[in-house]
């Protein structure tokens, strides 16, 4: 007996020893630069922007856009491959085909999304070569030292290298590690950069333009937001469903009891994510041209009106289309029907499935409400708050969201390795306890 739990408790430790290593892979790559880039420059210019979509990238990855280094794209082409991988299922039949055949279906699916990645982080990284040699001047100098196709080209190549280098350890993570590798290097290029917005506030203790009271302020202002994205993440709406007596094999199983757990918040970051980067495409490449002076592409910078409200419309947009998507109500309805269960008070079928799209709808509205209020009110708060959360409403999703996963993960690992530890004895023979909750399966993005 205490040879298996040591074996257990091993496996548990080389995973989480094998996490940590690569996490600090990913940090060593992040302080390496595209050769033929001036990094100064680049930080200056990130700073006359303000926002944009340097500052989102360089959010994600950590801070290594703003070093321009070889991890600058971070995984978002990957999470862009995937979503649009999952979109085109809806439209083309025969990618919607392999994803109902399982495991080759999906793994095909995952090479098509690996492959789009790679594309995309091609485009990006030229894209991204092009505007830096456009952009104004700053104290520093030029953002490019010696511009160029040959930069250009050479600027793709390591962008999309770094990029198929961070979607490899990722993989490597989920398999050999604890959580989700692509979602757990999200939250360490985020959680990179909580130092910098602790550092703002000491010091503006140390200058006297934050006072304790301003801070203290700050402090219960972020608890008070952790603490209602973990409870909304962790918020379900429980649909009653009742089992029939049924005939399995040669037993008559008795009526059963359960429910259906449907999440709050079921598109999670993503609409976000894609709101942010829509809005801050016209205000970077404005700033690359030299013509962020415009007065409309000026509101388009966050904390400005123009930039909430079409926030705001942007993800209640994605929130539907992305639940759409994600979850089918007609399919539940259907494996429901197929299991001889039913909704009290609701027909089989048809019915079924026009009662869980009416909760989903306003589960939906409430989900993008939180969204919103959770992504602005450091905006509604005021600009010097802002600029002390420098990682945002959006930031603090993904982070919760994803510590929440991986805690739940790893519970998951312990529980399994308890179970096998009661069978390896013997004792007590195998545990009672069923699963009293039927979970409809998603796919989706980040946790």
């Amino acid at each position: 007996m205490a040879q298996r739990d040591d074996s257990g408790k091993n496996v548990l430790l080389k995973r989480f020893l094998f996490t940590v290593v690569a996490l600090l892979v990913f940090r060593l790559g992040v302080h390496i630069p595209t050769p033929g880039v001036n990094t100064k420059a680049l930080v200056d210019l990130a700073e006359q922007q303000g926002g944009g979509l340097l500052k989102i990238l360089n959010m994600f990855s950590g801070g290594a856009l703003n070093r321009f280094s070889i991890f600058g794209l971070g995984v978002m082409p990957y999470i862009s491959a995937s979503i649009i991988v999952q979109l085109m299922t809806v439209v083309i039949p025969a990618l919607e085909q392999l994803q109902k055949e399982g495991g080759v279906g999906r793994q095909k699916l995952t090479r098509l999304t690996r492959a789009l990645a790679v594309v995309l982080a091609l485009v990006q990284g030229f894209v991204f070569a092009s505007g830096l040699e456009s952009a104004p001047e700053t104290s520093s100098g030029a953002a490019v030292l010696e511009p160029g196709l040959m930069f250009r080209l050479m600027a793709a190549l390591c962008l999309t290298a770094g990029t198929c280098f961070v979607m490899w350890l990722g993989e490597q993570i989920t398999e050999k590690g604890m959580g989700n590798g692509i979602s757990l290097l999200i939250f360490a290029g985020i959680v990179a950069g909580f130092p910098a917005g602790v550092g703002h506030v000491v010091g503006g203790l140390r200058d006297g333009s934050v006072t304790i009271l301003a801070a203290a302020g700050l402090v219960i202002f972020l608890l008070a937001i952790v603490w209602g994205i973990a409870f909304i993440e962790q918020s379900y709406r429980k649909i009653p469903i009742h089992y029939a007596k049924r005939v399995v094999g040669n037993r008559v199983m008795s009526a059963q009891a359960t429910h259906l757990p449907l999440k709050v918040n079921m598109s999670g970051v993503i609409p976000a994510i894609f709101a942010s980067t829509l809005l801050a495409v016209p205000a970077t490449f404005a700033g690359f041209s030299g013509q962020a002076t415009n007065p409309w592409l000026a509101e388009l910078y966050p904390n400005r009106w123009l930039y909430n409200v079409a926030f705001a419309l942007l993800a209640l947009f994605f929130c539907y289309f992305y639940t759409s998507i994600t979850f089918k109500p007609d399919d539940i309805a259907e494996n429901l029907k197929r299991q001889n269960a039913y909704i009290p008070g609701i027909r089989p079928g048809s019915e079924t499935a026009e009662a869980l799209d009416m909760v989903v709808t306003r589960l939906t509205l409430a989900g993008a409400v939180y969204m919103n209020l959770v992504v602005l009110i450091p905006a509604i708060v005021g600009q010097s708050m802002s600029e002390a959360i420098n990682f945002g409403g959006t930031s603090l999703l993904i982070v919760v969201g994803v510590a929440l996963e991986t805690v739940r993960q790893v519970s998951a690992q312990l529980a399994t390795q308890r179970y096998d530890d009661l069978m390896f004895t013997g004792g007590g023979g195998k545990p009672g306890a069923s699963n009293s909750s039927l979970e409809p399966s998603f796919t989706g993005g980040p946790s």
